[in-house]
């Protein structure tokens, strides 16, 4: 399936998933293992270009969490009895043979061939035959999450106090998990969901960061730290409880599940990072049935000074959405029914926005918090000129094959693009623009009915619409 570079992804669980999702990465550059639906139930996925395709080894149920070795061919799986299995074969069916009935659910893969981590207190070097016990001094706090460093003896450890509900502490170990140091102490409420996942590069860690609103609504950010996690950098906001790192520099993946209606739509994404988790390719290695249902949107500006005008896009997926209930302020108060709005900011300040949708007895809620900053007018009157003039428009809308796109570009400004996307964020096509002119065509023969966006790639363009009609 052919890249596609996403803006920001925002794609939220809409039903109960009926298994448990997870993805580790193989030995290989672009090998990755993933649980996944199949036709009838759900199975072992194995990758090897990186997630576009993928072949289902094995046809399972009630696995909880899958982990990879450094050893060519070499996978672990916990079922929910906290039984683990090994296989040598790529986890091939009937390649599966018992190990240990006594740990937990968390697994992490070693540094080294046969090397396994059952929870930061027990590791094996031989495959998972036996286990030694860490002394874990220093760890105070309970378990969120956990993850070996890809430096010798290192490993992280987050964690939280019962009673103390809006601290979380990652320790530090630099012997295996004897003895553990603070590393960075988080303000977040520790009653959400996180978890960690090392890098190629030394000290590097990602953070996933799940958070529910309790009205159906959730929030997923990715953090990003380059300094063993003593300073994180906010990323992205992500699709999935599932991440894992690659094996080359700036590589990440996100895995994304989806059963819906009763099992009538099945549908996984493999989304493959570069770039730290700021772009994606999107890849769609199985399908069954209609196209999943999620929320998405996008905004354009996210940032500029009172008061501040918004256009807002649906970028939703679904066939035959029902109904959009918009929250620009995150206040609970719907401020907006209308796919595509717009809507003004007075005030100065961060806003987190919402977007609910609904198709009969689905509906989803998806986030993006502080994503739009409004500060003070401070610009000239000369500043405020320029930024007009990053407006555009087409005309006729609808059109049937092709539309005048006009633009005006400011001063400054001799040529860039106009990017054109499909309403699930996909860029589709660009056209090369300059300021000697100030209109130019596009010619749509070759693609489909439907809304497209379309905006100049320069800072404070607004996002237009059009509707293509064959």
């Amino acid at each position: 399936m052919k890249n596609i570079i996403l803006l920001f992804i925002s794609v939220t669980f809409i039903s109960s998933i009926l298994f448990s999702s997870s993805i580790t990465r193989g030995p290989e550059v672009g090998e990755i293992y993933y649980i996944g639906p199949t036709v009838t139930t759900e199975g072992i996925y194995r990758s090897t270009d990186f997630g576009e395709t993928a072949i289902c080894v094995d046809s399972i149920n009630m696995v909880a969490r899958i982990c990879a070795d450094r050893t060519t061919g070499s996978i672990y799986k916990i079922d929910h009895s906290t039984n683990m299995f090994y296989s040598d074969n790529y986890g091939q069916y009937g390649s599966w043979v018992f190990r240990t009935s006594e740990g937990s659910y968390s697994l992490a893969s070693g540094r080294i061939e046969g090397e396994i981590f059952k929870g930061p207190g027990m590791s094996s070097n031989d495959y998972g035959y036996t286990f030694t016990q860490h002394s874990l001094n220093g760890c105070f706090c309970s378990l969120k999450a956990f993850e070996i460093g890809d430096q010798d003896s290192t490993g992280y450890v987050l964690g939280d106090i019962y009673g103390i509900n809006d601290t979380l502490w990652l320790l530090k170990t630099n012997d295996n998990f004897e003895n553990l140091e603070i590393q960075h102490i988080f303000n977040w409420i520790s009653c959400n969901s996180y978890f960690l996942s090392r890098g190629t590069e030394p000290g590097e860690l990602y953070l996933l960061r799940f958070i529910s609103t309790g009205d159906g609504s959730k929030i997923r950010e990715l953090w990003y730290s380059s300094n063993f996690g003593e300073n994180w950098i906010f990323k992205n906001n992500l699709i999935s409880q599932n991440i894992v790192g690659g094996r080359q520099p700036g590589e990440m993946y996100v895995l994304a599940n989806y059963v819906q209606l009763m099992g009538e739509i099945k549908h996984t994404y493999i989304y493959h990072s570069l770039d730290y988790g700021e772009t994606f390719a999107v890849y769609h290695p199985f399908s069954h049935g209609p196209v999943p249902y999620f929320a998405n949107f996008e905004a354009e500006p996210t940032t500029g000074t009172a008061p501040l005008t918004v256009q807002f896009i649906d970028l939703s997926s679904g066939d035959d959405i029902q109904s959009w209930e918009w929250d620009f302020q995150n206040d609970g108060i719907v401020d907006s029914y209308e796919q595509n709005p717009t809507f003004t900011y007075q005030d100065t300040s961060y806003y987190s926005v919402k977007l609910k949708i609904q198709y009969g007895p689905l509906n989803d809620g998806f986030i993006k918090a502080n994503y739009i900053h409004v500060t003070e007018n401070n610009s000239s009157n000369e500043e405020q000129v320029q930024i007009s003039k990053t407006q555009l428009s087409n005309y006729p809308n609808p059109f049937n094959p092709s539309t005048i796109i006009n633009y005006n570009l400011p001063m400054h400004i001799e040529k860039t693009n106009i990017e054109i996307y499909n309403l699930k964020g996909q860029l589709v096509d660009e056209i090369a623009i300059n300021s000697q002119h100030t209109s130019v065509s596009w010619h749509a023969e070759d693609f489909s009915s439907g809304i497209y966006i379309y905006k100049l790639n320069i800072k404070n363009s607004l996002i237009n619409k059009m509707i293509l009609l064959k």
